[in-house]
C-alpha cells in the first residue's frame, strides 16, 4: 500500500457475480487507477438475516491481486472471542503480509444481530475495551492470561508473531468510540460526520491517548462515505439515492448532507476538507452508472485528492 493518503473502494457492484477471471481484472484495474485497498463490511445476521463474513471475503480478495491492500470496515469485534480473532489476523499476515487494515466497531443498527450471537447489546462497548488489549498482546506473540468481566483465558498464545502488527482502526460515531480509538487504536474511521465534527473527533482521540500516557502514535484516521458519480449532479444524486434507500430502507434526505455527488472532480472537492483535516484513509462506496464508470471515477477522485 502507498504512503500518505490511502484510498480504498468497495469492489464494484458486479464483482461477486462475475467469474474469477473477471474479478481479477476488476482488481487489476482498481490498482492501475490508483486504488490502494478494497474494503468489505461484516455482519452475522443483519435485520432480515443478511450478512457477509468480512474475514473470508478479504482473504479471497487478497489472493486475486498481489498488490492490493484489504480492509474489514467494520468488523463487529464484540461478537467474537479474542483468541480466534488473533488467529485470523495471524493467518491474514501470512497470506497477505503488510496488506491488511483491521477496522473494528461495536455495531449499533440492529440490536437483534447482537442478541442472536449470545451477547448482551448493553455490554458491547465494555467487551470491546477488554478485547482490544488482548488482541494486541496476542499479535505481539505474548502469552496471555486474564480473568476479566467477559473473557477468562489461561496461557493463550498465537504464533508466529505478527510483525509489524496489523493496524487496528476503531470505528464509531460516539464520544465513547473516539475515546476507545485514543486508548487502544492506531486510528479512527468515521462516517456520516461533518468536517467540523471530524476535526473535533481527532482532538478527542488525542486527549484520550494522552490521558493514558500512550505517547506519540502514528495515527491512521479515516473517513468512509458513499458517493454518487455521473456527468451531472442530478443524475449522480438519483443513482446514489436509489441505492442507499434500497440498502438502508430510509429516505435519502437523512444521508444527503454527508453524501457527495456529482462529477468525480466535484466529489473530490467535497472530500478535500477531510484530507486537509487529517484523513489518511479514505474508504469510498462509489455508485455510478456501471462498474467501469465506478472504477474510473474512483481513480480520478484518488488522483485529485492526492
Amino acid at each position: 500500500m502507498t504512503h500518505g493518503l490511502r484510498v480504498g473502494m468497495t469492489p464494484p457492484d458486479g464483482f461477486w457475480g462475475a467469474d474469477v477471471g473477471a474479478r481479477r481484472d476488476m482488481l487489476d484495474r482498481l490498482v492501475s487507477n490508483g486504488i490502494d485497498h478494497v474494503f468489505m463490511a461484516d455482519h452475522v445476521s443483519f435485520h432480515d438475516g443478511s450478512g457477509t463474513d468480512g474475514f473470508v471475503e478479504i482473504a479471497a480478495l487478497s489472493q486475486l491481486n498481489p498488490d492490493i491492500g484489504v480492509m474489514i470496515s467494520i468488523y463487529l469485534l464484540p461478537l467474537r472471542h479474542p483468541l480466534p480473532v488473533a488467529r485470523q489476523l495471524a493467518t491474514m499476515h501470512k497470506i497477505a503480509p503488510g496488506r491488511m487494515l483491521f477496522g473494528v466497531g461495536i455495531g449499533g443498527e440492529d440490536r437483534h444481530e447482537v442478541e442472536v450471537c449470545g451477547v448482551d447489546p448493553s455490554t458491547r462497548g465494555r467487551r470491546m475495551d477488554e478485547m482490544l488489549p488482548l488482541v494486541r498482546a496476542l499479535m505481539r506473540g505474548e502469552t496471555v492470561s486474564v480473568d476479566g468481566d467477559f473473557f477468562q483465558i489461561h496461557e493463550a498464545r498465537v504464533k508466529p508473531t505478527i510483525d509489524p502488527p496489523i493496524p487496528i482502526i476503531v470505528g464509531g460515531r460516539s464520544d465513547a468510540a473516539l475515546r476507545r480509538a485514543g486508548r487502544f487504536g492506531d486510528g479512527w474511521i468515521g462516517a456520516w460526520c461533518s468536517e467540523n465534527r471530524f476535526t473535533k473527533a481527532l482532538s478527542l482521540i488525542e486527549e484520550a491517548a494522552q490521558s493514558c500516557s500512550r505517547g506519540a502514535v502514528a495515527w491512521q484516521h479515516g473517513y468512509q462515505p458513499w458517493l454518487g458519480v455521473a456527468d451531472t449532479r442530478e443524475e449522480a444524486r438519483a443513482l446514489v439515492a436509489g441505492q442507499m434507500e434500497r440498502f438502508y430502507k430510509v429516505p435519502f434526505e437523512q444521508f444527503e448532507r454527508y453524501t457527495p455527488y456529482g462529477t468525480p472532480e466535484q466529489v473530490a472537492e467535497a472530500l478535500s476538507g477531510y484530507v486537509e483535516r487529517g484523513c489518511s484513509i479514505l474508504n469510498m462506496k462509489v455508485v455510478a452508472g456501471n462498474d467501469d464508470e465506478a472504477i474510473a471515477a474512483g481513480g480520478i477522485i484518488a488522483e485529485r485528492l492526492r
